[in-house]
C-alpha cells in the first residue's frame, strides 16, 4: 500500500498541488433484522476504494476511485489537482493548515471476538430469541431486534510525511416492541431507541449485553404504557436518563461547537449555530457543575481513533469547564481562525468517497456523584424521562424539544406513577445553567451514535457520548400528542 500512497502523493505533486494527501479504504458492513419472527435484513457489503486530496493555488481540490490501480491513482490525482485550480479562481482567502508533527503509526481499536468470523446462523438465533419473547403478548403488534457490525482498515499519507494505518471496528444491536391499542401506540425500546446501543468492540460486545435479559421486562413496559396517563404539562424539575441525555449533548452542545458550523459553512443543510466566536473562553454555557470533555482517546467510544483524517493525534480536552465554554471542534484548516496554534483532530470522513470534515468526536459530560434512586429521592416534584422517542432543535440549536418512550413522576422523592408521550423543551444555555446535579461514576455510560448526518452531500458518522443521569431545574414538561 504504501508504494500506491506515494504514487498519488508524487502525481499530486507533479500537476502543481503544494500539498496532498490520500486515504485507502477497505470496508466492512454486516446488519441483520429480524422483524415479527421473519427475517426482514442480511446484508453484507465490502468495498475499497481511495480518496486524493490536495491543496493546489490556495484551494482545496478532492476526487475519488473504486479502482485502485496505479494508472487510477495517477488519473485521479491529476483530476483532483485540475478541481483546486478551478476552484481557486472563485476563492477569497487562501487555505491555511495549522501544523501537526509527523506521524508514521500503525493503530487498531481493541477487540476480542471478530464480529465476522462469528457465524450468521449464531446471529440470527439470538435475534429470533428476542424477537420471539417480545411477541408473546397480543398487544405488542411489531417487535423489531437487530444487529450492526463495521470493520473499516484505512492507510493515510500526505506529502509531509505521514503515513497512518487503522483498523476500527464496532459492534451494536438492539430492539424494541410495540404496543397497540386502537390509535394508542406506545414503544419501548433496548438498550436505546434508533437501533441499540453501539461500541467501538467486537462481537464480545453483543455476548456482554443482557439482551433476552431485558426483553421480557421491554414488552410489559410498552404494555403498561397503553393504560398509563399522559405526562402532566407545567414547571418541573427534570431527570434525564443516560441515553436520552447522551442525544441532549449531541444535540445541544456537540452541533453547536464544530467551528464550521459556527462559522456559517454548514447553513445550507442543517443551519448555523449560536455559540458565535465572540462568546469563545467567556460565556457560561452551564452551571458551575457541567463539565463537558471532547475524547478521542476513550476506550469503545465510536469516535475513538489514533489519528483523524487530516492525520492528527488524538486527544482528550476540557469543551465545558465548571460551565465555562473553553474549545470549539476544529481541523487543520480552520483552528487559526480562532487563534489556536494546532488542530483538536475532529477532521473525518464517510467512507473514501468523501472530502473530510468536521465532525463530532466522542463528547460526555463528566459524573459527579451519587446514584440515580438518591437524585430521585432528592426531588420534590419532577420527571423521569428515559429512552428518546423524537427530538426537534432550531437552526441555531437554541430551542430545542425532546419526547421519550417512557417517564416516571416523581412526588416527595418516590416515583409514583408511569407517563406516557413525556415531551421537554427549553433553550440551550438556560437549560444546561439549570443543571443541579449529575450523579456519579458508578450511573456513567458510554452511549453510541451511528448515523449522525451532516454536509452537502450528506455524510455519515459515528461517535459516543457518555453520560449519567442529571437534573435539571424547573424545565417546561408536557405531553406531545
Amino acid at each position: 500500500m504504501k508504494d500506491l500512497l506515494q504514487l498519488a502523493l508524487d502525481a499530486a505533486i507533479l500537476h502543481g498541488a503544494s500539498y496532498a494527501d490520500i486515504r485507502i479504504i477497505n470496508l466492512k458492513n454486516q446488519s441483520l433484522e429480524v422483524k415479527n419472527g421473519d427475517l426482514e435484513t442480511l446484508d453484507n457489503s465490502d468495498s475499497l476504494g481511495f480518496g486524493i486530496r490536495v491543496i493546489a493555488n490556495g484551494s482545496w481540490g478532492f476526487a475519488s476511485s473504486s479502482i485502485v490501480t496505479n494508472n487510477e491513482i495517477k488519473k485521479v490525482a491529476k483530476q483532483s489537482v485540475k478541481i483546486a485550480k478551478a476552484s481557486a479562481t472563485l476563492r477569497k482567502n487562501s487555505i491555511i493548515l495549522a501544523p501537526e508533527p509527523v506521524h508514521q503509526d500503525i493503530w487498531t481499536s481493541p477487540y476480542i471476538i471478530d464480529p465476522f468470523e462469528v457465524s450468521t446462523e449464531e446471529k440470527l438465533e439470538l435475534l429470533y430469541k428476542i424477537n420471539s419473547i417480545l411477541r408473546k403478548k397480543d398487544k405488542i403488534k411489531v417487535a423489531e431486534s437487530s444487529m450492526s457490525f463495521l470493520k473499516e482498515h484505512q492507510w493515510m499519507a500526505n506529502t509531509e510525511g505521514t503515513f497512518i494505518e487503522q483498523i476500527l471496528l464496532r459492534s451494536g444491536g438492539g430492539y424494541s416492541a410495540t404496543a397497540v391499542d386502537g390509535p394508542n401506540v406506545q414503544v419501548r425500546s433496548y438498550p436505546a431507541s434508533f437501533g441499540g446501543q453501539y461500541s467501538q468492540m467486537g462481537y464480545e460486545f453483543i455476548l456482554g449485553t443482557p439482551f433476552v435479559e431485558n426483553a421480557e421486562r421491554i414488552r410489559e413496559e410498552a404494555i403498561a404504557l397503553l393504560d398509563a396517563p399522559d405526562c402532566p404539562v407545567g414547571e418541573k424539575d427534570l431527570i434525564l436518563e443516560g441515553s436520552q441525555l447522551a442525544l441532549q449533548i449531541h444535540e445541544s452542545i456537540g452541533h453547536p461547537s464544530e467551528l464550521d458550523r459556527v462559522l456559517g459553512m454548514e447553513a445550507n443543510y442543517a443551519g448555523t449555530s449560536f455559540l458565535t466566536t465572540d462568546l469563545y473562553r467567556d460565556f457560561h454555557y452551564g452551571s458551575s457543575i457541567v463539565n463537558v470533555v471532547a475524547d478521542s482517546t476513550v476506550p469503545t467510544g465510536l469516535a475513538t481513533f489514533g489519528y483523524d483524517d487530516d492525520g492528527v493525534r488524538a486527544q482528550r480536552y476540557h469543551m465545558i469547564q465548571n460551565g465555562l465554554y473553553k474549545m470549539y471542534l476544529t481541523n487543520r484548516e480552520l483552528a487559526h481562525v480562532i487563534g489556536d496554534k494546532r488542530s483538536r483532530g475532529c477532521n473525518r470522513a464517510d467512507g473514501y468517497d468523501n472530502i473530510p470534515m468536521i465532525r463530532m468526536v466522542n463528547i460526555s459530560l463528566m459524573p459527579v456523584l451519587g446514584t440515580l434512586d438518591e437524585l430521585i429521592a432528592d426531588t420534590k416534584d419532577g420527571i423521569l424521562m428515559e429512552t428518546n422517542k423524537t427530538w426537534s432543535i432550531d437552526q441555531r440549536r437554541l430551542n430545542f424539544q425532546f419526547t421519550t418512550e417512557m417517564g416516571w413522576e416523581i412526588k416527595n422523592g418516590k416515583k409514583v406513577r408511569m407517563v406516557k408521550n413525556p415531551t421537554y423543551q427549553g433553550i440551550t444555555p438556560k437549560f444546561w445553567q439549570s443543571c443541579d446535579a449529575i450523579c456519579g461514576e458508578e450511573e456513567w455510560q458510554l452511549w453510541g451514535v451511528p448515523n449522525c448526518g451532516k454536509g452537502q452531500p450528506g455524510q455519515t458518522a459515528e461517535m459516543s457520548h457518555g453520560a449519567a443521569p442529571a437534573r435539571f431545574r424547573k424545565v417546561t414538561v408536557g405531553v406531545n400528542k
